[in-house]
């Protein structure tokens, strides 16, 4: 095999990861999705940790394209039962989510009075058969056209839901100015932030998967940049979502999932990004473990592994005698000093834990801004995330 290239990228990799560091004590709401696929863990993992928290969102119904709500979760089974009355003893808000990201379908039931209608109806009728506090709306995928169509059913449904909260997750939104080099003339938006503004108890901004939305971030970093949730990009995207939502409506959505990517260097500078999939805390100690390499924190503020794939095929800890088969010395696959860049596809994971989570909390402190709200607690994140939201209530 010919010899692989690499050089350092000290400041890329041990840049300071931002002084935000949380007081003990705070009023910061914190929310959290337990996911339907994982249910036995998700209950069993927030069970003993609903004091730390303000709202649960079991995940998830969804619609089905002919505007009929689908229970996906199975809401009248265990272990939801019982988890919701224990939630409800201990005063957590019972928030489900409605998920569904079917552009043309919402497109054609929203746009219809009666069946835009008929959908308000069943999710109140949803929200009072099974005493749910509320319901959070996450429609994603949306058209631009459905723009108005999507403000009217929130307008109609707000008004009917009485006292039950209305909680709405929605997609993140960058400054124009940091997403593009020249600004499009007619920018088109599915959502009205104005009006979601008025019909929305909380306001769950996806502040996550980011990639390489962000043109002035990307370039200004020294190497490989593609974060999920990069805390001075979701600084940009709170306060543009803070021009027209208000403050004590905002709330930061936090990844505790990350990301595996092939890179491909295309100069010493840019590089082409393919996603693998997505994956747990485990996975990723598993392969740092089995690379014999320690993740590092990057300047986004997460943890991050790189290593070439050939490295897994020797099925056992990298050192002198293994990495010399690469023509490269172990010290080069380090990840604390040194990354591949011009020569090689590698790979390079991603993912958020929790001094992410803390960084995000201080985030919504320091902008004055009602709280966060985790995706997802299913058992698979980082456990000291629990430590951290024990300190921060």
């Amino acid at each position: 095999m010919s010899r692989l290239w690499y050089v350092v990228l000290a400041a890329w990799v041990l840049v300071p990861v931002f002084a935000y560091a949380a007081p003990v004590k705070s009023t910061v709401e914190v929310s959290g999705w337990l996911p339907y696929w994982k249910a036995a863990s998700s209950t069993q993992d927030t069970l003993p940790n609903l004091g730390n928290l303000t709202t649960v969102h079991p995940f998830s119904f969804t619609v089905g394209t002919n505007g009929f709500i689908l229970d996906t979760l199975d809401i009248t089974s265990e272990p939801w039962q019982s988890f919701m009355q224990e939630a409800k003893k201990q005063k957590v808000r019972v928030i489900p989510t409605i998920m569904w990201a079917d552009g043309e379908a919402i497109h054609r039931i929203l746009s219809d009075d009666e069946s835009r209608e008929q959908l308000v109806d069943d999710i109140v009728e949803l929200v009072e058969e099974h005493g749910f506090d509320g319901i959070d709306i996450d429609f994603e995928s949306k058209w631009a056209e459905t723009n108005g169509h999507f403000s009217a059913f929130l307008r109609e449904l707000y008004r009917e839901m009485g006292k039950s909260w209305v909680y709405c997750t929605i997609e993140s939104r960058t400054p124009l100015s940091s997403r593009y080099d020249t600004v499009p003339a007619n920018i088109e938006y599915a959502n009205d932030y104005r009006e979601i503004n008025k019909y929305c108890d909380r306001v769950q901004i996806m502040a996550y998967d980011q990639g390489t939305i962000d043109l002035k971030l990307s370039r200004a970093a020294a190497g490989p940049y593609v974060p999920i949730s990069d805390v001075r990009w979701v600084e940009k995207v709170m306060r543009e979502a803070a021009k027209t939502i208000k403050k004590n409506k905002l709330v930061i959505g936090i990844p505790t999932y990350g990301y595996e990517y092939q890179v491909a260097p295309l100069s010493a500078s840019t590089f082409f990004y393919e996603r693998m999939w997505a994956f747990n805390l485990r996975y990723a100690l598993d392969t740092a473990s089995k690379l014999g390499l320690t993740p590092t924190r990057n300047t986004a503020g997460e943890l991050q592994l790189m290593y070439l794939p050939q490295m897994l095929e020797q099925d056992k800890p990298v050192n002198d005698a293994t990495s010399s088969n690469l023509g490269i010395p172990a010290t080069a696959l380090s990840n604390v000093a040194t990354a591949p860049v011009v020569r090689t596809t590698f790979n390079m994971m991603t993912w958020g834990d929790s001094t992410s989570v803390s960084q995000k909390i201080a985030l919504a402190k320091k902008l004055g801004i009602r709280g966060i709200a985790i995706f997802k607690f299913d058992g698979g994140q980082d456990p000291k995330i629990w430590d951290v939201l024990a300190g921060k209530k």
